[in-house]
């Protein structure tokens, strides 16, 4: 995904995302808390409350919640906006009981931190700052003006300046820490959700490529013998209609088209392999597979051993799986996009793992984010001179996030490092000085059981109804 597309995303990942119904039944929760803390207020600890005036500004937010659950559906999300302007009523709602039952003097005035967290986990943040910004102006208000609650003596119940203030504060540093904390939490959870619906699209965008190629190769291997009967039967009709030049035209047009579908055929697909063949492949042929779309980029690719050497020696025979490649490839690109002149790729088989290694000659991984490769939406400070040469890069988090995933998901470890000092800044072309991503998988992850020749043609599969 472009370093553009994925800001877009996470620049709008928030609208639309919080359900009506969800609102309606947290306020309904607080409107009874509410209620019954002004009855129980009154009639079992004896104070002096406006009984009157309370349930007016309940009313109006029981109201409120009637007005949005008969004029808008259950399925009804908010936008961004329309979430704002609700927090904002809760707000001036819960104030203004406050105002009416005492103030900061009212344990209660610790709520005002519930409308803050839903801010800092449903919006973006200057929408929390003007939530928090407004919540932290009337804690400041009911603070200086209220009307005071009082016992059945009528003495008001007041707390000395020294704790009301200290109350005012930690008000305050709640609504500030609680806010960026679940901010930040929520941050993480979204971008996290995000980076791992992208590498579920990469994933199955792979998998639909290699189940096309499938599908193209199993059809050209299949119709070559039909092809080859049609062109033989219309050559050999074609000589005996010699005599008959309209017909023999005809029957040379019948070979000309059978030539046609099979060039056709042949362009879309490999003859002779299918599906069955495709599964399983020699590691070298897999990592091929994978470079391919990066090797006429400017940039020596070296694998090591030699792919020619292939054939002699094709062990070991590996799982062709779409995550597998997809993953190998986004390592290769992000090694060719930042290498100077040449990448290598290593690939070792033991008795117990299969281990592969890709390394560059660039400058290798920024020391203050090595411990953090792997992460979605990891932004990166690049010199000036880098982000000019390459500008596309806004940050290398979603790609590496993406082939992190998908090779652990086929049961590899990475592991992240730099093959040059860490005190050296400069790049040596030509020699293993820059970024080295190993991946290694047990063997039995990556190898089939079964190491001998690989299947024939299956049987076709019926598209499901």
């Amino acid at each position: 995904m472009p370093a553009r597309q994925a800001g877009l995303l996470n620049e709008h990942r928030r609208n639309d995302w919080v359900r009506l119904r969800t609102l309606i039944m947290l306020r309904w929760i607080a409107i009874a808390g509410q209620l019954a803390a002004l009855v129980a207020a009154e009639r079992y600890f004896g104070l002096q409350v406006r009984l009157g005036l309370g349930f007016v500004v309940i009313g109006t937010a029981i109201i409120a919640n009637l007005i949005a659950l008969f004029v808008y559906p259950e399925n009804k999300r908010l936008s961004e906006r329309e979430v704002l302007l609700m927090l904002l009523f809760d707000l001036a709602q819960l104030a203004a009981l406050l105002f009416l039952t005492g103030g900061l003097h009212n344990p209660f005035a610790l709520m005002i931190l519930v409308p803050v967290t839903i801010a800092a986990t449903t919006l973006r943040t200057p929408a929390v700052i003007l939530v928090s910004a407004v919540a932290i102006v009337l804690v400041t208000v009911i603070a200086l003006f209220f009307i005071p609650l009082r016992d059945r003596a009528g003495q008001a119940l007041i707390m000395p300046d020294l704790f009301l203030f200290g109350f005012w504060a930690a008000i305050v540093i709640g609504i500030v820490f609680l806010g960026a904390y679940a901010r930040r939490v929520a941050g993480e959870v979204d971008s996290m959700s995000q980076a791992l619906l992208a590498a579920q699209m990469a994933l199955a965008r792979e998998q639909k490529i290699a189940d096309l190629a499938g599908v193209v190769a199993a059809t050209a291997h299949e119709l070559g013998t039909p092809l080859a009967t049609i062109k033989l039967a219309s050559s050999e009709l074609a000589e005996d209609l010699a005599d008959r030049p309209g017909l023999r035209d005809d029957a040379l047009l019948i070979r000309e088209q059978a030539d046609r579908c099979r060039d056709i055929l042949h362009s879309m697909g490999r003859a002779g392999k299918d599906d069955l063949h495709l599964q399983r492949t020699p590691l070298c042929a897999l990592l091929q597979e994978a470079a391919q779309p990066h090797v006429d980029r400017g940039i020596r690719v070296i694998f090591s051993p030699d792919p020619e050497s292939c054939g002699l020696n094709p062990r070991p025979i590996v799982w062709r799986r779409p995550e597998i490649i997809h993953g190998l490839r986004n390592l290769i690109q992000n090694a060719v996009d930042f290498a100077e002149s040449t990448i290598w790729v290593d690939s070792s088989c033991t008795d117990s793992h299969v281990s592969v290694r890709i390394i560059d000659d660039g400058q290798g991984f920024s020391q203050h984010v090595i411990g953090r490769i792997g992460d979605p939406f990891l932004s990166v400070n690049s010199p000036a001179a880098e982000r000019d040469r390459r500008p596309e890069y806004q940050g290398m988090g979603l790609g590496l996030f993406i082939a992190k995933t998908l090779l652990e998901r086929s049961g590899a470890e990475l592991s992240f490092a730099n093959a040059h000092d860490a005190f050296s800044l400069q790049p040596e072309p030509g020699k293993r000085c820059g970024a080295i991503v190993e991946v290694t998988w047990p063997i039995a992850a990556i190898c089939p059981e079964d190491d001998g020749p690989a299947p024939g043609l299956g049987e076709n599969a019926p598209f499901p109804a």
